[in-house]
């Protein structure tokens, strides 16, 4: 069955499911909304027609017709820059807090990082338990896609360290380029037509496993079209991954201070 959540995603708005879902709405009550309504909720207005003229294809059970804004997409190979954020602690958060604080907490880094994303015009692909996975070049592709990784991780790192919580919350973020396989699936239900194959998603995990707190992994080929714009520290054969070819083994760190951004 279709979730808010994977509806959204077929629209290409998923930004605006922890958004909606915070606030308690569905595929059922999806369709009560007013335009009214998503305007206090802080909906953009492009967006807002986008979301309205969907809403009207929704049959009265609150199951979704295939949205006419995101047509169904073969898979092509694409160039992606793909971002990998997770929060820090998450394990001890889940076990020092009461869940309905938890879930303000987690809706609150959710929303954070979507709407950080949405100004750099990346897209969310998945929302992983704590983590979130974004593309850089698909479903539109740009020029800087891989500048715009790094200014979307770097506004992140900053604005996650203000949301309200019992401790300032911290993230492991990798970035990591290359060609993948991106589109549909073969899923029936939609849910995941945009999932990129190939070693760059795998790359990007690794480089944010091996991220400390508030620290920014890029990989080489990142690294290499990101050209004298940010500030980097090269990590060198410390940090090898075996799991990937010799020929992309290096990475390395942006500083997240504010010398690291030289061009706004």
């Amino acid at each position: 069955m279709e979730t808010l959540a994977s509806w959204l995603r077929r629209l290409g708005l998923d930004q605006y499911a922890p958004l909606l879902e915070s606030h308690g709405i569905d595929l059922h009550s999806l369709p009560l909304l007013s335009e009214k309504d998503l305007v206090e909720l802080g909906v953009r207005l492009g967006h807002r027609k986008l979301l309205l003229k969907a809403i009207s294809t929704l049959n009265n059970d609150g199951r979704a017709a295939p949205p006419l804004s995101q047509p169904a997409r073969d898979a092509e190979r694409r160039q992606l820059t793909i971002l990998f954020c997770d929060l820090v602690g998450s394990t001890q958060l889940t076990q020092q807090l009461d869940a309905e604080m938890l879930r303000n907490i987690m809706h609150a880094y959710q929303r954070t990082c979507a709407d950080i994303v949405s100004r750099y015009a990346g897209h969310v692909a998945q929302y992983i338990g704590d983590g979130i996975v974004v593309y850089f070049g698909f479903p539109q592709a740009h020029e800087d896609d891989a500048e715009r990784a790094v200014r979307a991780a770097l506004d992140i790192v900053s604005a996650v360290g203000k949301i309200a919580g019992p401790t300032p919350l911290q993230v492991h973020i990798g970035i990591a380029t290359g060609s993948v396989v991106v589109g549909d699936n073969g899923a029936s239900d939609g849910s995941i037509w945009n999932s990129a194959v190939g070693e760059t998603p795998n790359l990007g995990a690794r480089l944010t496993a091996l991220a400390g707190p508030d620290q920014i992994m890029v990989s080489l080929c990142t690294h290499r079209l990101l050209g004298n714009t940010f500030i980097t520290e090269d990590l060198g054969e410390q940090m090898l991954l075996r799991a990937c070819r010799a020929s992309a083994p290096a990475c390395r760190r942006v500083r997240t201070h504010k010398r690291a951004r030289m061009v706004r």
